[in-house]
């Protein structure tokens, strides 16, 4: 183990942290009610995690507000727009069909926890009420949802996330660019990298299922 003091068992892990009360067992639903289904109409971002047999992965997608399609109680379903044709989260669902989803809505420090099973489908249905201003999309992935739930504010309130005070100023953050020149090992100017990003950011944004520059 690369750590010591490990803790393997859930009994043990009980034994730091005890048992939830029932009241917060019962706040698990196994459907999209009409405040979860009100709060996905709201939110403009999300955060997915997939795994397979080597791993996990957690990944963002963002859109219009209300981009993640509430289909009825039990499904939902969002596009796949522009990406980096890595195909990381499509390939683990094809492996491992489970998934999470935090739906985040801008401003608001509770998040909603949606859990399930996906598929990937090129449904002509759903690929078109998901579609993103009039642009088909080349893939849908379905939810069949089995838990929902809000998730409380203390994460984002220990954060400052929405909390401009507190956000670093743009010359102490890190640099994307210098992060990818670093990466990748290259001898550019780290702004010859920064202009090319936007530029594919142009160009991409809202084309289906990704662009060759990326």
């Amino acid at each position: 183990m690369p750590f010591a003091q490990t803790v393997t068992t859930e009994d043990a892990l009980r034994e730091h942290y005890g048992h939830p009360p029932d009241a917060l067992r019962k706040k698990i639903i196994d459907h999209v009610d009409e405040g979860a289904a009100g709060f996905i109409a709201a939110s403009p971002f999300i955060v997915i995690a997939t795994s397979n047999n080597s791993g996990c992965d957690a990944s963002p997608r963002g859109g219009h507000p209300g981009f993640v399609k509430v289909l009825d109680e039990h499904r939902i379903a969002f596009a796949d727009l522009s990406g980096n044709r890595l195909l990381d989260t499509y390939t683990n669902l094809i492996a491992n069909p489970s998934i999470g989803m935090l739906f985040m809505i801008p401003g608001m420090d509770e998040t909603l926890r949606v859990n399930g099973t996906a598929s990937l489908t090129a449904d002509p249905e759903v690929l078109e009420l998901c579609k993103i201003d009039d642009r088909l999309p080349k893939m849908a992935v379905g939810v069949d949802v089995e838990q929902v739930y809000i998730h409380c504010a203390k994460a984002y309130r220990r954060g400052g996330v929405w909390d401009p005070s507190s956000w670093l100023a743009a010359d102490d953050r890190p640099s994307a660019a210098c992060i990818i020149r670093d990466h990748v090992k290259i001898d550019v100017d780290p702004q010859l990298i920064a202009d090319d990003l936007e530029r594919g950011y142009a160009l991409s944004m809202w084309e289906p299922g990704g662009s060759p520059r990326e």
